[in-house]
């Protein structure tokens, strides 16, 4: 069982099946880079390690996750007294190295060049996020900070880490306003742009997110996204929770 545990093929296989089990070889291979063959010999030795169960069901086979094994091992080596030490701290690492993501996607009647100004102008970005003025000279490791006239100190600040106009741009991005957000530290927001025929596709990515992070740092953006995408196909601003927060 540690032999066919050591590869991480295997190990990332096991993980598919533990997100959804009872899956086809078809299924399977489609998640990796790599032949039918190749997720066949990897399967095989799952299955001898009895870590996988094979199952006939009419025409397919599905495959199906046995975690007895690993349960066996749990129950050798870790005693009633020490598992919950052990869970405490599996949950802690879980927390710290596997960071929550957020991707939102949006198409909008405009040009890459346009959207980007949209994006990095300050007095263009006050009009689809709340009022909120970003200033920054935009260059790779400058950097930026978010304010509004109505608000008492910033709103929010980081650092530009990519800066490829009128492609992609990455920010950190600490919220600074409130308390409750300020102790989530810091986050990482990446802009990219693509052309496709007389549109953009934007896609938004605010990752770096703790599981169970507070909503205020990422709830606001299907409503800055459509402000965004109202304003620039038809000058008008759209009217949402967030624009009257200064009101």
């Amino acid at each position: 069982m540690f032999r066919a545990l050591a590869d991480p093929t295997r190990r990332s296989l096991l993980d598919q099946l533990f997100r959804e089990d009872g899956q086809t070889l078809s299924a399977l291979e489609g998640r990796f880079s790599m032949t039918r063959i190749g997720v066949m010999k990897h399967l095989k030795r799952l299955e001898e390690a009895g870590l996988v169960v094979a199952k006939r069901r009419g025409r397919e086979t599905l495959h199906f996750l046995n975690p007895v094994p690993i349960r066996l091992v749990h129950d050798r080596w870790v005693s009633k007294y020490t598992e919950p030490w052990a869970a405490a701290l599996i949950g802690l690492k879980n927390r710290l190295e596997s960071p929550m993501e957020k991707v939102y996607e949006i198409y909008i009647r405009t040009t890459p060049e346009r959207l980007w100004e949209a994006i990095t102008d300050s007095a263009i970005r006050a009009k689809f996020q709340f009022g909120n003025r970003i200033s920054s000279d935009w260059m790779p490791g400058s950097r930026w900070e978010m304010s509004h006239p109505g608000a008492p100190g910033l709103l929010g600040e980081g650092e530009n880490l990519e800066v490829d106009p009128p492609r992609r741009l990455v920010q950190s991005m600490v919220a600074l306003w409130g308390d409750d957000v300020k102790s989530e530290g810091i986050t990482r927001v990446t802009w990219e742009i693509e052309p496709i025929g007389d549109s953009c596709r934007l896609t938004v990515t605010h990752d770096q997110l703790r599981e169970g992070a507070n909503g205020q740092l990422y709830g606001g953006w299907p409503m800055i996204l459509s402000g965004l995408k109202t304003w620039l196909e038809t000058g008008e601003m759209l009217t949402t929770p967030g624009s009257l927060m200064y009101g």
